[in-house]
């Protein structure tokens, strides 16, 4: 490892404001188990496909439409 670095060339990483956040959340093995079978599907890691459909559901503005019986 060097010694110094120059970075006077370096630019600013254009996707920091994306960047994630580790939380604690607690959800139901059943929803779960269907995001690990589209996550076998997909070929696509089910953390992600989860963070990718609450990203959509906030991009998009979704409402919650939820009816208790």
């Amino acid at each position: 490892m060097r010694d110094e670095y120059d970075f006077s060339n370096a630019k600013r990483n254009p996707y920091a404001k994306r960047t994630k956040k580790q939380i604690t959340i607690n959800i139901d093995s059943e929803a779960i188990d269907y995001f690990k079978v589209q996550s076998e599907k997909s070929g696509i890691p089910y953390q992600t496909l989860i963070n990718l459909y609450l990203c959509d559901c906030a991009t998009n503005s979704r409402e919650l439409q939820l009816s208790w019986k």
